[in-house]
């Protein structure tokens, strides 16, 4: 009877431990989306708690994205381009094809469109390069498919640079991605919501807390009782 006693105390010790840790990184990924808030292009993350979370403790805690559109900010540069819609943005990497919805860009001497940190842009698979170099940036023209034209000074007529390849998560196309240039992207992070939800977490920490303190009293009287 004691015995059992003591194996039942401990394994609710380990329990009210994975429970605190749960909490923390509940807490941690809220912390992640406030601080992603003013970030161009941030995406919210979910928590996603599965199954016998107290059994398998912080293991159980998963992500997904919230893929809805952010809150979009003027700022009539021509190389700031924003999606309206969902989707995202192609960058090639060293690693491979990156998805983004940061959709500030920049321009070489090439005439290649490049990402902030110098990756190049690609249009569905094939870098995205001008067909001539713009004297300035206001020469670009970006519409709401995504379709990039640029003006030759030479001939006075705007020619097709190529498409943005905006797709889906999955890799596959959007047909109508409403791309909108001159606009920032800012998170899809609603602090009122990230606020509300973080007020739980503190409390079933401290819940579970006393709760091992409480247990861990009872043990160490058991094993002080076993010992007299």
């Amino acid at each position: 009877m004691i015995n059992g006693s003591v194996h039942f105390t401990e394994r609710g010790l380990v329990q009210n431990i994975r429970a605190m840790r749960m909490q923390e990184m509940l807490m941690n990924i809220t912390n992640e989306n406030v601080m992603g808030f003013d970030k161009i292009g941030y995406q919210r993350k979910i928590p996603v708690v599965s199954s016998f979370a107290e059994l398998i403790g912080e293991d159980a805690i998963s992500t997904v994205t919230d893929d809805s559109v952010g809150r979009l900010g003027l700022t009539e540069n021509p190389l700031d381009v924003a999606l309206a819609e969902k989707g995202y943005f192609q960058i090639l990497t060293p690693e491979g094809i990156k998805l983004t919805r940061d959709g500030r860009f920049k321009m070489n001497k090439n005439g290649e469109i490049l990402s902030l940190d110098g990756k190049v842009l690609t249009n569905m698979s094939t870098p995205l390069v001008l067909p001539v170099v713009p004297e300035k940036l206001e020469d670009i023209q970006i519409d709401l498919n995504g379709v990039v034209r640029v003006l030759n000074n030479k001939t006075r007529k705007f020619e097709l640079a190529g498409t943005l390849g905006i797709v889906t998560q999955e890799g596959l196309a959007v047909l109508a991605p409403n791309v909108r240039q001159g606009y920032n992207e800012y998170s899809n992070v609603n602090l009122q919501s990230e606020f509300m939800e973080a007020m739980t977490y503190p409390k079933t920490f401290e819940a579970n807390r006393q709760l091992y303190q409480i247990q861990n009293t009872t043990l160490q009287r058991t094993i002080s009782s076993l010992g007299s």
